[in-house]
């Protein structure tokens, strides 16, 4: 009679925690395989086939895009110096950051792609260029990057403590660039810095770009429940950042992207996405995306999430906005946290269409 009991508790566990994941993995593959030619996100909307989805970037920035291709390609370093010469620390220090973080993130796929050769051509460029203060900022966003894949490794601090070297060699290089302090955010995360240690390296950045969308994406990690911080701290970090935001800030979709770092792996209450926290991330979010400048660099991550939680919440109208001003590129969060960037970037275009089909032809 117990062994009875016990399994009929285990059916229940099962039914109340599984079941929904299952729900919500079925709605995608229904979602997938659409209804007919009308939910087709390819062919009825025009959007880009899933094999021609680009995963490196959020958004398009066909300078960058062929300075990556032609390290990949030549192991040439000099268009990526160029680049970075031509972007500078004031009046374009968020473009400034995503072009670092995204030659750093060629440079690490390339060395798991060619373990020992991958990804030589940012060694050439600092060996040659040793001065350059774009490379200095580069090996140390590649270290950091480098680090984080692994945390278990018995190296971990070792890269790490080599990358705030290489921090503070990029700061001398470039006296007033907020990048390399801001890539030093991730040294500290990494490496356990205490609040106080932390608050000073912030302290440098705010003085810098006190507006600055990557530089407060990187800090709120820090503050978040899985690094160093809690749920609570998260939240009021953000909340002072978008009560602090300049008109055209897309510091007011902060609050979007802590309540993402904290949702939990399965919803059991129903209409969580519904919910008046959720509800207001979001539409401030969409404040902060309908005000800002249309050619902002972070603003496609802003998007891309936004997109998430619309479907989530099943604004599926909404999420097609969105959508249309994003799709080709899904190098962002929340795709990037998951094993199959493109699939889950399709699974949710196609669950927005498939909404929005419906909705539409049931009016």
């Amino acid at each position: 009679m117990e062994f009875l009991f016990i399994l009929l508790a285990i059916v229940v566990i099962c039914g109340v925690v599984v079941m929904p994941a299952l729900r919500r993995r079925r709605a995608g593959q229904d979602a997938l395989r659409g209804a007919g030619a009308a939910a087709d996100p390819v062919g009825a909307h025009g959007f880009v086939p899933s094999g021609e989805l680009d995963v490196r970037l959020p958004g398009p920035d066909p300078e960058l895009l062929a300075a990556v291709e032609e390290a990949w390609r030549t192991q040439d370093w000099k268009p990526a110096a160029e680049l970075l010469a031509r972007t500078p620390a004031s009046g374009a220090a968020e473009l400034r950051w995503q072009r670092v973080q995204t030659l750093a993130g060629s440079a690490v796929r390339e060395l798991a792609e060619a373990p020992g050769t991958g990804g030589m051509w940012l060694r050439h460029w600092r060996v040659v260029a040793p001065k350059d203060p774009g490379g200095a900022a580069v090996q140390a966003e590649f270290l950091v990057q480098q680090a984080l894949r692994d945390p278990s490794s018995q190296d971990f601090r070792m890269i790490l403590e080599e990358a705030r070297t290489v921090c503070a060699e990029a700061a001398l290089l470039a006296p007033g660039d907020p990048v390399p302090y801001i890539i030093e955010l991730g040294v500290a995360r990494g490496l356990g810095a205490s609040e106080a240690e932390f608050q000073s390296v912030w302290e440098t950045v705010v003085a810098r770009a006190p507006q600055h969308m990557g530089a407060h994406l990187a800090a709120l990690r820090y503050w978040s429940a899985k690094w160093h911080g809690s749920q609570e701290q998260a939240e009021a970090f953000a909340r002072r950042a978008a009560a602090g935001a300049a008109q055209g800030s897309l510091l007011p979709a902060l609050p979007l992207f802590a309540v993402h770092d904290h949702l939990p792996d399965v919803q059991l209450v129903r209409g969580l996405f519904q919910s008046v926290v959720i509800r207001q991330a979001i539409e401030a979010a969409q404040f902060a995306v309908a005000h800002a400048p249309q050619d902002h660099p972070v603003l496609p991550h802003v998007r891309h999430l936004l997109v998430w939680f619309l479907v989530r919440a099943e604004r599926h109208g909404e999420a097609l906005e969105q959508l249309r001003k994003v799709d080709g590129h899904i190098g962002a969060v929340p795709w990037t946290y998951e094993h199959d960037p493109v699939a889950a970037y399709t699974a949710y275009r196609a669950m927005a269409v498939a909404g929005w089909e419906s909705r539409r032809n049931s009016a």
